[in-house]
């Protein structure tokens, strides 16, 4: 089984390494773990704590990022959000990918019947808008933070389905797919030992873009009403809550707006980057670049 050597574990990681936008993405996110690991030590006063004799107060130094209509402090409840966040992306992403890969393994490796079948209930998920679907889900499910990982986890299913079945089709007519299959070797121990690692480039880059969009689609859903419930925070939530005082304590929207930003960026310009350096020949580029320079 072909595979990547040391030598080009090495190289792709330098390359990674000197892409500054990479490194900064790569800082953000791991920032952003601390956060959500930390959140509840990190926050300088209760999530909850209402005090109305402080409602609405601008950025201050006893509250870095303002009160909000019932004087709670914002800088406590963007962090400890941080961790709903990050749990939804991991969670429906997990999900995805597990039944993505799942899937598009199956369809693209014994194809016939069973490639028609699974992918074209796969194109049927495709064909709804990623938010409508979603929506639907959890107004079937009831609201929450479960249903919402659910939810967000099969309207990304498709994705990951087709990018695998896309990269089985090609490995399995490879020589050395043949030959295990010559040798008699099992279905399973073929898809485990020499088709998953052929084509775990492009779905690593999928996982990293489709963080971010999970993400996005869980500020949408609290924003809407059917993600995390009050009172527990959620950056989406807390942007829906801030809309009616835009223009007299515009920090209730910008801080938690500011949190999506930055991480769906950060999770991007990761993504981007490991397209570009698990892509051989864009690394082979690169290389001849330095070599001529």
């Amino acid at each position: 089984m072909p595979g990547g050597d040391d030598g080009s574990l090495r190289r792709a990681l330098a390359a990674l390494w000197r892409d500054p936008p990479a490194v900064a993405g790569t800082g953000v996110l791991l920032l952003l773990v601390v956060v959500g690991v930390a959140g509840s030590w990190l926050a300088p006063a209760g999530i909850n704590d209402v005090d109305v004799d402080r409602m609405l107060q601008p950025p201050s130094w006893e509250h870095p990022f303002g009160t909000d209509e019932l004087g709670r402090d914002v800088l406590s409840r963007v962090l400890v959000a941080a961790r709903v966040s990050l749990q939804v992306g991991l969670v429906s992403v997990g999900i995805a990918l597990a039944v993505g890969v799942s899937v598009g393994l199956l369809a693209g490796y014994y194809r016939g019947w069973a490639d028609s079948v699974l992918m074209r209930a796969m194109d049927v998920l495709f064909a709804f808008p990623v938010l409508l679907l979603a929506v639907a889900i959890v107004a079937v499910l009831g609201p929450g933070l479960l249903t919402a990982m659910v939810a967000i986890g099969v309207v990304y299913t498709p994705i990951f389905a087709r990018v695998t079945r896309a990269g089985v089709l090609s490995v399995r007519e490879q020589v050395f797919v043949r030959a295990a299959i010559s040798i008699g070797a099992s279905d399973l121990r073929i898809m485990r030992r020499h088709v998953l690692p052929n084509i775990a480039a492009p779905l690593i880059v999928q996982t990293s873009l489709s963080l971010a969009f999970a993400i996005l689609s869980e500020a949408a859903l609290s924003f809407l009403g059917l993600g995390v419930q009050p009172p527990a925070p959620a950056w989406g939530r807390m942007l829906y809550d801030g809309r009616g005082f835009v223009t007299d304590a515009w920090w209730l929207g910008f801080f938690p707006g500011a949190a999506i930003f930055l991480t769906v960026l950060a999770f991007n310009l990761v993504g981007d980057a490991l397209r570009d350096v698990l892509d051989p020949r864009q690394l082979t580029v690169s290389e001849a670049r330095r070599s001529t320079s």
